[in-house]
């Protein structure tokens, strides 16, 4: 991703638009439980008393009761429980279980809000361990499913609905569930493809205290397990290439974490509006770039085998809504792409077969544009083991658009499913020269300001939604370019070193180089 002039937003292209995964992403790391309810939830959808009951049936309430009550309107039957008062208050709606076999479990809910609590979440309590959490996503018209995971072993459990809101705010919740199982996100990873060059240029990184320090050992040590590289073929400033990523990943490698590579197979930016060929390719036919495809992902891929630093994922190919390699890979002549990628897929393969092979679109809120290149990708034998998709609230719909469309790829293709490109601002200033990308308020997200705060709340959200994926698909996120702050000579044209950054406002770093509080966010379940 990047669109480095506002005017680029117009140039994205409209879409016209399960083999499980290999032990390096270990997807069979969130297996169920064995557990199962003696005493099982009652009225998890709030049908018993109809509209206007006090305390559902089954629930009990504590503090400002006269906030909770059951209404019409609920997400598949007649009715759900909404919290919702003209004055501030502060509102739990619980359900003690007791009889449980001691196991695994997981709470599942359908909820919506609106928004501008001091805290609205689900949480499973009591239950011999520590309090499990899931806040409340803002979303104001569709329903949003969300899970908290436990693991009892003192036979009980508590489910809790709880409010801390101000005058006005309103939660409404339906369809809960409490079931054996577990749930999780494997992958807290972020894009650094930024840092080699930041640093060159004299970038500087702060722990939260203003110490400098290493900006892996920061982000390692907030909880980010996997990194994110891009791999241009020869660029302008030599940076992206592949002696830099070879060198970014022996400092990944070093942190413990794992490693995504992502080949744009181009010596530029390229995503939906822009896949140019690399220059080295320019001349080339079909039958040429298949080879071009396969000796360059071979020649990064075994180089990295090579110093030790094997890659577990990669990308083939980035934001490839219309193809890559135009005009050759548009997505007008699929069995030319399908060639291309496949000839990609087997190049990661030849190298190491346990390196899991994601597929990349852009607009993660378009599910009829996800379904048509998909549908199109599985008629023209493409193979691939995972689904990444870009989601940017601000450009591509709402989060229920955004888990709809997560839910159904993971369903229809059987494959595990993540966020490959998604982040937020935490302020709207710039602190270069160069425009931000975002910088008004109207740009951003209903619920969510652009401060440290939303950009935390933002991160955390999505983290839930990929949660949610059923049968454990949802393998996690990428924060995109956690480390790109405004650095002189580190701009968005690779062609330009007088280029600047619109993105530093939505880096995790602050404009005084310290990391922010909203890493935070890698220590989700």
């Amino acid at each position: 991703m990047f669109h480095p002039r506002r005017t680029l937003r117009a140039l994205l292209l409209p879409l016209t638009a399960g083999l499980a995964l290999t032990a390096g992403l270990a997807l069979t790391a969130l297996p169920a439980g064995t557990a199962h309810a003696a005493s099982t939830l009652a009225n998890g959808g709030f049908e018993a008393d109809g509209a206007g009951a006090a305390t559902p049936s089954g629930w009990s309430e504590y503090g400002d009761t006269g906030a909770s009550f059951t209404e019409s309107g609920g997400r598949s039957g007649g009715h759900r429980l909404s919290h919702w008062s003209a004055s501030a208050y502060k509102v739990e709606t619980y359900q003690y279980l007791s009889g449980l076999t001691n196991g695994k479990y997981k709470l599942t809910a359908w909820v919506r809000s609106g928004g501008g609590q001091k805290s609205a979440y689900l949480a499973l309590k009591n239950c011999g361990g520590p309090e499990q959490r899931t806040d409340l996503p803002v979303s104001a018209s569709g329903w949003l499913r969300i899970v908290v995971p436990v693991q009892v072993t003192a036979g009980q459990c508590t489910i809790s609905v709880n409010s801390d809101a101000n005058a006005g705010n309103w939660i409404n919740v339906d369809d809960l569930t409490f079931t054996s199982g577990t749930s999780g996100t494997p992958i807290k990873g972020a894009d650094i493809s930024s840092l080699a060059k930041s640093e060159a240029k004299g970038g500087v990184y702060r722990n939260s205290s203003g110490t400098a320090a290493d900006p892996l050992a920061v982000l390692k040590s907030n909880g980010m397990n996997y990194a994110r590289l891009k791999v241009w073929v020869n660029p302008a400033d030599g940076y992206n290439d592949k002696a830099r990523v070879l060198a970014t990943a022996k400092r990944v490698k070093a942190q413990g974490m794992k490693l995504l590579v992502d080949f744009h197979y181009s010596d530029f930016w390229a995503d939906p509006g822009r896949q140019d060929k690399p220059a080295a390719w320019a001349g080339h036919g079909y039958g040429q770039l298949k080879t071009d495809v396969y000796t360059h992902t071979y020649d990064v891929l075994n180089a990295l085998k090579a110093q030790g630093t094997t890659a577990d994922m990669v990308q083939v190919g980035n934001e490839i809504n219309g193809g890559m390699l135009w005009n050759e890979g548009s997505t007008s002549d699929w069995t030319q792409l399908a060639g291309l990628l496949n000839s990609g897929y087997d190049a990661v393969k030849a190298v190491s077969s346990s390196t899991a092979v994601a597929l990349h679109l852009a607009e993660g809120g378009d599910l009829e544009g996800t379904r048509w290149w998909f549908d199109s990708a599985r008629s023209n034998g493409l193979k691939f083991d995972a689904i990444g998709l870009s989601f940017y609230g601000y450009w591509h719909g709402t989060l229920a658009d955004f888990q709809t469309t997560l839910d159904d790829a993971a369903a229809r293709y059987g494959k595990p499913v993540f966020v490959a490109e998604t982040a937020y601002p935490f302020r709207l200033d710039s602190d270069d020269a160069h425009e931000n990308i975002i910088d008004t308020a109207g740009e951003l997200v209903p619920g969510y300001p652009a401060s440290v705060a939303g950009q935390t709340r933002w991160m955390n959200d999505m983290t839930s939604i990929v949660e949610a994926v059923p049968n454990g698909r949802g393998l996690g996120l990428f924060y995109w370019e956690a480390t790109w702050t405004a650095v002189g000579g580190n701009g968005w044209d690779p062609t330009d070193a007088a280029s600047g950054n619109a993105w530093e406002n939505q880096a995790l770093f602050g404009y005084d180089d310290r990391a922010l509080s909203s890493m935070s966010w890698f220590r989700h379940r």
